[in-house]
C-alpha cells in the first residue's frame, strides 16, 4: 500500500512497484491509510510523512500501538536527524528523503519484504524459546520483553536487535551484523539505523541510559548485551 497525497508521486511509485510484480493500493491521507490497513493489512506500507488528516508519524504511532508489525517505509521531504530519529523511534522500519532514486526505493522495498518473510534470526533453542540475560527476558515467540519483572514495549526493529544480542550474551556484534538482522544484506541501508535503535533500547532497558550497564558499546567494533550483576561480581 502507498499512502501519498501527491498524485504524481503516488503514480510514480505505483508504476515502479507494479513493474516488479506487486499489486498496489493507493490512499491519499493518513486516516484513509489506517482504515485500509485495518480492512486488509498489506505486505508493506510506503508512507509519506506530510499528509492531510493524519500525518505519517501519527499513522505509524497508531499502527504500532495496535501491535501491527507490517513493514513501514517512510518517505519525507524533511531531512533532519531529528525526523529520522522520531520516525524510527515510533516504529518505522526504514526512511527515505525526497527526492529519491526510484531504483533505490525498489531495492529497499525488496529488502523489507525479504526480511518480513523470514523468521527472527538466530532462532532460540527449541527446548527453551525464552532468552534470558540476567534480569532481562526476551521471548521471541510472544514478541515480549521484560526487565526486572516490568514489561518493555519495543518496536519491531528494536526487538530484532535485542533478540539477536540476547541469543549471544557477552558476544560482540558488529553494526553490520545487526544491520543484517534488520534488513538482510543491502548496501542502501545505513548503519546509523542500528545506532538509533540501540539508543532507544537503552532508554527502555537501562536504569541510566547515558551510563549503560546492559547494552554496551565496544568501541570500534559494535555492541554486546551483558548481565550487569555478573559484571559487578567479576569486578
Amino acid at each position: 500500500m502507498v499512502a501519498e497525497d501527491d498524485d504524481k508521486q503516488a503514480e510514480l511509485v505505483r508504476r515502479y512497484l507494479e513493474r516488479e510484480g506487486h499489486t498496489v493500493r493507493i490512499v491519499g491521507d493518513g486516516l484513509a491509510a489506517l482504515d485500509a490497513v485495518r480492512q486488509r493489512e498489506p505486505d508493506l506500507l510506503v508512507l509519506d510523512v506530510m499528509m492531510p488528516r493524519a500525518d505519517g508519524l501519527d499513522v505509524v504511532r497508531v499502527l504500532r500501538a495496535e501491535t501491527r508489525e507490517l513493514p513501514v517505509l517512510m518517505l519525507t521531504a524533511r531531512s533532519t536527524e531529528d525526523d529520522l530519529l522520531l520516525g524510527l523511534d515510533l516504529g518505522a522500519d526504514d526512511y527515505m528523503t525526497k527526492p529519491y532514486s526510484p531504483r533505490e526505493l525498489m531495492a529497499r522495498v525488496r529488502t523489507l519484504l525479504r526480511r518480513a518473510r523470514r523468521p527472527v534470526s538466530p532462532e532460540p533453542p527449541a527446548e527453551d524459546p525464552v532468552l534470558r540475560v540476567g534480569a532481562l527476558v526476551v521471548d521471541p515467540e510472544r514478541h515480549e520483553v521484560s526487565v526486572d519483572g516490568g514489561t518493555v514495549e519495543c518496536t519491531p526493529g528494536e526487538f530484532r536487535i535485542l533478540a539477536a544480542l540476547a541469543a549471544g550474551p557477552d558476544r560482540v556484534f558488529s553494526r553490520q551484523r545487526l544491520l543484517e538482522e534488520l534488513h538482510g544484506f543491502d548496501r542502501y541501508i545505513s548503519a546509523r539505523t542500528v545506532d538509533v535503535h540501540v539508543m532507544n533500547l537503552r532508554k527502555k532497558i537501562e536504569r541510566a541510559p547515558r551510563r549503560p550497564e546492559r547494552l554496551l558499546t565496544v568501541f570500534g567494533v559494535g555492541y554486546k548485551l551483558t548481565d550487569p550483576a555478573k559484571a559487578s561480581r567479576r569486578a
